[in-house]
């Protein structure tokens, strides 16, 4: 890497203000106060506590596994595909992609709230053609909408990450001066009872369904992590600019909700047509839907940014379909190798849906999709502490207990939202696996942290069947072994054993290698190991299968009698096999009968 790349690398700054100002954006312009109305002040505490209950353990668990490897390009999926393998990682990463993408549409739509007000201004003031009132009056979130978004993919694609990093300084400036705004405001008008009522006011029936429209809000915290591939650090970067945006975000919003309950009507919060903060702010009229523009466009930009970034790293696994698709999407233009088709295919999908133009329609798909990614997200950090993988070890460490509350909290939370839409982003995560799968079969499907897993488990349980092995009551079941030299040559020996072990008892088939230890016999031993296996899997054998290099038979049958059962107990009996046509193989049986009596 030359001196001039990295200098364009970015620090731990842009991951923050990337976080923060998508946090601090449309939810909490438009629909915040929604949140107060309908479920009263202790309810959206409720609200701000269960959604950090799944953002701060994921933030921890972003924070752990970015500081345990290098996080490349395409931020969270990287992480994601590279701990549950590439099948399973990329079914989620598409998921993950289609929710980036969709953001965009939600922040553009947010946008276009912002002018509400002057539209609705210009519309009582002047008589408007019934052409112009069509396109921009009954139309405006279309016309508004569509308009900034190709306006801002003009200025991603010709001007590049930089320039979204350098406006987040600008806006995050601009948030500042809108959330001090309105605290310093009020309406004048809000007696002390009204602000009690509200205090008072709990509202459980409509918690989950509010809480669907709301939780986009709190997912900006991951929005800086799709930088990973421009930050000077990402070990550093990540862990410091995620956790500080998530816990700036969730004091500030606490501060929101109760400002909200003591300074407006409870008919005017859930006014959904009203931007509230507005009405409470000091200047608010123009402040605030300045402010709103400001975050809305920021958070679009910064989601133009990741979302093609994403689906570029998607490609370059050649996970897509088809070769053409693969090359395409992963197509890098200029210095900063910038996603230049892949941008193109996310700003058709942000299309759809500004046509669609419904905030809460959009932010609860979003929340499903981004509840998928997040309980994935903590689920491996959860997996990584039960694996107990040696090479595991992050410099940001988590006790185990946080990352499962988050994994529970984000796949039960799923369907307490909204069980229609779970369902279908279920359904659709499972046909993006097996569609996957058909195309992929190359790549690895059970990823190493599933492997430590396991290893963990048979540990576990091996242990806990030789303490076990003290109660004499248990009935006798068969353990048995069963050695050859000629595995290749005859099969009956298998067989038999695979019978025994299909469901009542346990078999290991050792194939004997004659010769002493060397680097040759080794090979010799990987490779019949090897060829055995995949014999026994196209059979479907639940046969434990290993190799012994030994000199001579006897020798080879005093170590084997000696070897501990796949069952956690002694190997118990013993199976040999002869030909019928060469009994001086049954002879040398018989010599060794002693000894394993």
């Amino acid at each position: 890497m030359n001196a001039k790349t990295i200098q364009n690398k970015f620090g731990t700054a842009p991951v923050f203000f990337t976080a923060i100002s998508t946090i601090l954006g449309a939810v909490m312009f438009l629909r915040f106060g929604f949140a107060v109305g309908t479920v009263g002040f202790w309810g959206t505490i409720a609200i701000i506590v269960i959604g950090h209950l799944v953002t701060i353990p994921t933030a921890m668990a972003l924070a752990e596994i970015a500081t345990n490897k290098k996080v490349e390009g395409g931020g969270e999926y990287f992480i994601i595909s590279r701990s549950f393998g590439l099948v399973i990682g990329s079914s989620i990463g598409i998921a993950l992609y289609l929710s980036q993408a969709i953001s965009v549409a939600f922040y553009i739509i947010a946008f276009t709230e912002a002018f509400s007000s002057s539209i609705e201004y210009f519309k009582t003031m002047y008589d408007v053609h019934p052409i112009l009132d069509y396109i921009f009056f009954q139309h405006s979130t279309q016309t508004i909408g569509l308009t900034a978004l190709i306006l801002l993919t003009t200025i991603v694609l010709t001007k590049g990450a930089d320039l979204g990093v350098k406006a987040l300084y600008t806006v995050v400036a601009i948030l500042g001066l809108t959330i001090v705004a309105f605290f310093a405001g009020d309406t004048g008008e809000t007696t002390a009872s009204t602000g009690n009522m509200l205090l008072s006011r709990l509202n459980w029936d409509e918690l989950f369904p509010v809480f669907a429209i709301i939780f986009p809000a709190f997912t900006g915290m991951t929005a800086g992590v799709g930088l990973s591939g421009d930050l000077k650090n990402p070990r550093r970067s990540i862990p410091l600019g995620t956790l500080a945006g998530t816990i700036v975000g969730m004091v500030v919003y606490v501060f929101i909700a109760m400002k909200l309950s003591g300074s407006a009507q409870a008919a005017d919060l859930v006014d959904t047509s009203k931007l509230v903060m507005a009405d409470i702010a000091l200047g608010g009229s123009w402040i605030i839907p300045i402010g709103l523009a400001a975050a809305t466009i920021s958070s679009a930009l910064g989601s133009i940014m990741v979302a093609p970034r994403t689906l570029q790293a998607i490609a370059r696994d050649n996970i897509l379909p088809s070769e053409a698709m693969n090359k395409n999407m992963a197509e890098g233009r200029g210095k900063n190798d910038e996603p230049f088709k892949a941008t193109l295919i996310t700003v058709i999908i942000a299309i759809v849906f500004i046509l669609i133009a419904n905030v809460d329609m959009v932010a609860e798909i979003i929340s499903m999709f981004f509840m998928l990614t997040y309980g994935s997200l903590c689920l491996i950090s959860f997996l990584q502490h039960f694996a107990a993988d040696p090479s595991y070890r992050p410099t940001f460490k988590t006790h185990w207990i946080f990352p499962f509350i988050g994994t529970i909290m984000c796949f039960g939370l799923m369907f307490l939202m909204n069980t229609a839409y779970a369902i279908l982003a279920v359904i659709l995560m499972a046909i993006i696996y097996l569609v996957n799968s058909i195309y992929n079969k190359d790549k690895k499907n059970l990823a190493g942290i599933f492997q430590g897993v396991i290893f963990q488990l048979s540990r576990r349980l091996h242990i806990f069947l030789q303490k076990a092995e003290k109660d004499k009551n248990i009935g006798w079941r068969p353990s048995v072994v069963c050695i050859s030299n000629k595995s290749f040559d005859r099969f009956s020996a298998f067989d038999m054993l695979k019978w025994i072990s299909k469901r009542y008892g346990f078999g290991t088939y050792i194939h004997q290698i004659e010769g002493y230890l060397s680097k040759k016999t080794n090979i010799e031993a990987h490779e019949a190991q090897d060829r055995l296996i995949r014999l026994a899997e196209h059979s479907n054998s639940n046969v434990y299968i290993d190799t012994l290099i030994s000199p001579s038979y006897t020798s080879a049958i005093a170590q084997v009698i000696q070897l501990p059962g796949i069952s956690g107990k002694e190997n118990n009996l013993m199976m040999f096999e002869y030909s019928s046509s060469d009994l001086s193989e049954l002879d040398d049986i018989i010599d060794n009968f002693k000894l394993i009596k």
